[in-house]
């Protein structure tokens, strides 16, 4: 039902006021607010040529974000998981909102390091992009889901 409404609100999202989307384009509003926080001299902009956004540091285009890095998906992977191994209604809508709002700061947070190691070590764009931050953003969303089996299911606990 989730990915089916995502699905949905993608295909009438036209991009004319928030573009792609309005939540990528709320990502890297927020993405390019924390890296300027740390100090940078941060700058987005419209990809002329896809539906992204650049993210420029310096002057320097380091990274784009693209809808498949605004944690939607991964949000409502984690909520499918902990509806299916389900607690009380009101823990289970608890979590959900709880655990969602982690995984999307931790998404914000992993663009900007990955935006700032890019701009300091483009050599190794294959290693952070492909390898690390994917590790960084599914190991919260797996210790989540590990907190939540072992403190708030009930399966687990009627069928022990």
């Amino acid at each position: 039902m989730l990915i089916l409404g995502y699905h949905l609100y993608l295909k009438f999202s036209d991009g004319s006021q928030f573009y792609p989307d309005y939540i990528t384009n709320l990502v890297a509003r927020q993405t390019n607010t924390v890296i300027n926080g740390f100090g940078y001299n941060a700058s987005i902009l419209p990809h002329s040529n896809e539906p992204s956004i650049k993210v420029i540091i310096n002057g320097e285009f380091v990274a784009r974000v693209i809808e498949g890095c605004n944690a939607v998906s991964i949000i409502i992977l984690f909520v499918a998981f902990v509806v299916a191994f389900s607690g009380s209604w009101k823990t289970t809508l608890i979590y959900c909102f709880a655990g969602s709002i982690i995984i999307y700061v931790f998404n914000i947070m992993r663009i900007v390091i990955l935006s700032i190691g890019l701009y300091h070590y483009p050599e190794h764009q294959e290693l952070l992009h492909k390898v690390i931050f994917p590790m960084f953003i599914y190991g919260v969303v797996f210790i989540l889901w590990m907190v939540w089996v072992n403190r708030f299911s009930k399966k687990l606990k009627t069928n022990a």
